[in-house]
């Protein structure tokens, strides 16, 4: 079994209770603070290594490296790590690209993360903002202007609204 499976299996499954998964997830979230603080005082530092190795860096288990380089993938330039099939002695890379990092923070709603001091320095607080609004607007449904029965059906036939596609409506 691949060890992103375990990984999910501990942290989605049903192998604990409420109060478990409550603590593990606390701690969890407290070491990815930790690991994103580091990785973001450096944010062009190319980060390259096994899974194993990783997690000896940033000082935690196999499994949550696991997690993070789960929670990471998506916010890294160009490419992204084999973390479906990756075991510990996996070669990962870790290159962010500041603005899918930020947006994808503020998608996951990781307030913790996307209001670290770090990104002070790396993205303007005018980028930052930006970001966040877009990421938020991406979610809203914004319904077009209603149709009126006597106006021309949006199909196209050439017919009032009420004779063509609003008839059954």
């Amino acid at each position: 079994m691949a060890i992103l499976e375990t990984w999910r299996n501990l942290a989605y499954g049903d192998g604990l209770d409420d109060k478990e998964r409550e603590n593990l997830w606390s701690g969890y979230f407290t070491i990815e603070k930790g690991i994103y603080e580091k990785i973001l005082s450096n944010p062009t530092e190319v980060i390259t290594g096994t899974v194993k190795e990783l997690a000896d860096k940033y000082e935690t288990e196999v499994l949550i490296m696991t997690g993070f380089l789960d929670g990471i993938n998506e916010s890294l330039k160009g490419y992204e790590n084999p973390i479906d099939t990756m075991e510990e002695d996996t070669e990962v890379k870790i290159e962010i690209d500041p603005e899918k990092l930020y947006y994808n923070m503020v998608e996951a709603k990781a307030d913790w993360l996307y209001n670290l001091p770090q990104w002070d320095s790396i993205l303007t607080e005018e980028k930052r903002k930006e970001l966040y609004k877009t990421q938020k607007a991406s979610g809203t449904i914004r319904k077009g202007p209603k149709v009126g029965r006597n106006d021309p059906c949006p199909c196209g036939s050439g017919k009032k609204y009420k004779k063509c596609c609003g008839k059954n409506a």
